[in-house]
């Protein structure tokens, strides 16, 4: 399939209707660790963009398609130190980490200034959210919320390969901004849904009740 076939498929599942389906009556509950970047310089603004819209719209969207987060908070940061890996703290194991900050570090960014990225650091799960780019839902297919975003690279198990390059890393994002307009539009998430199932018993969370 190339690129554009992929996304003429995409934007015709799109616009098309959602299939009719019940909730799901038992919600599945996800740990997620939420770390704000106490070395960053966040200003007022920027925090209450992601407090006010950024979370709480992603919140909103995961929690339509039954998935819920058990959120707790941990002190840490990301310091960056010169020609060096950044030092992420604050981290849990038993956790998908969501840190907050102001920019990605260089070394993950590549002059691209990414709003986000989803990886695995020190066998912790991890999405990191930049606030200087970070946004929620904007555009069908093309600019989706940055946390529903890098959360789905973790929830549709992304987070356990490395980004691919060329037009196959392209691809694997157009299928996460698909997956993220359906869930946006039409509150469609029951394949996210099974997928992350799959994920948290992969990653070997706790079960959580």
């Amino acid at each position: 399939m190339t690129r554009r076939d992929f996304l003429w498929v995409t934007s015709a599942a799109a616009v098309a209707p959602a299939p009719a389906s019940a909730s799901p009556q038992t919600p599945l509950l996800i740990p997620v660790n939420l770390v704000i970047d106490e070395h960053a310089k966040l200003g007022p603004k920027s925090q209450r963009k992601f407090w006010s819209r950024i979370w709480p719209e992603a919140h909103r969207e995961f929690e339509r398609s039954g998935i819920w987060f058990r959120c707790t908070r941990s002190s840490g940061g990301v310091e960056r130190p010169e020609n060096c890996e950044p030092i992420v703290s604050g981290l849990r194991t038993d956790a998908l980490n969501l840190v907050v900050t102001g920019s990605i570090p260089m070394e993950w960014d590549r002059g691209l200034a990414l709003s986000g990225v989803a990886t695995r650091y020190r066998g912790r799960h991890l999405c990191m959210i930049a606030l200087q780019h970070a946004h929620g839902n904007q555009i069908p297919l093309l600019s989706l919320n940055t946390c529903v975003h890098e959360i789905l690279h973790a929830l549709l198990h992304d987070i356990f390969e490395n980004r691919p390059a060329g037009v196959s890393g392209q691809m694997r994002e157009l299928r996460v901004d698909w997956y993220a307009t359906r869930l946006w539009l039409f509150h469609d998430g029951a394949a996210i849904r099974q997928s992350a199932q799959q994920y948290v018993e992969r990653a070997a969370f706790p079960k959580l009740s």
